[in-house]
C-alpha cells in the first residue's frame, strides 16, 4: 500500500537521541507513512542506527550522503517521497502519538 505521508529525516551525529526519535514515529497511533531517513554523512554510529531499525520496519527508507547540511538532505528525501503529504521532522526530537493522526485529519478536512 503506497503511504499516505512521507516524513523526511536529515541524520547527522545524533547517536544520543535516534533511537527514542524513531520510536516515537514508529509508535504513532496513524502508520500509513514512510520515515525517509537521509544520513548526511554522520561520523558517529547513526547510521548503523538506521539500519537495524530499517531491518525491522520495511517503512523507513534510508538515504546516505557525504555531508552536505540538512537542506540538502531535506531536498535528496523529498525527491524519493511516495506520499500525498510530505512532512520534515528533526532527527533529534519527540512526537507525540497523536501527531500524525492530528495532522492528517486537519490536511484531509
Amino acid at each position: 500500500m503506497k503511504p499516505l505521508v512521507s516524513i523526511v529525516m536529515p541524520v547527522y551525529n545524533v547517536e544520543r537521541y535516534l533511537r527514542e526519535t524513531i520510536n516515537s514515529i514508529l509508535n504513532q497511533r496513524y502508520s500509513n507513512f514512510e520515515l525517509i531517513c537521509v544520513d548526511d554523512g554522520s561520523t558517529d554510529s547513526s547510521l548503523h542506527i538506521l539500519h537495524r531499525y530499517a531491518e525491522t520496519d520495511n517503512r523507513i527508507k534510508i538515504i546516505e550522503q557525504n555531508n552536505q547540511f540538512a537542506g540538502v538532505a531535506r531536498n535528496r528525501g523529498m525527491k524519493k517521497a511516495t506520499g500525498k503529504y510530505i512532512m520534515f521532522l528533526d532527527s533529534d526530537d519527540v512526537f507525540k502519538r497523536n501527531m500524525l493522526s492530528y495532522l492528517v485529519s486537519k490536511a484531509e478536512k
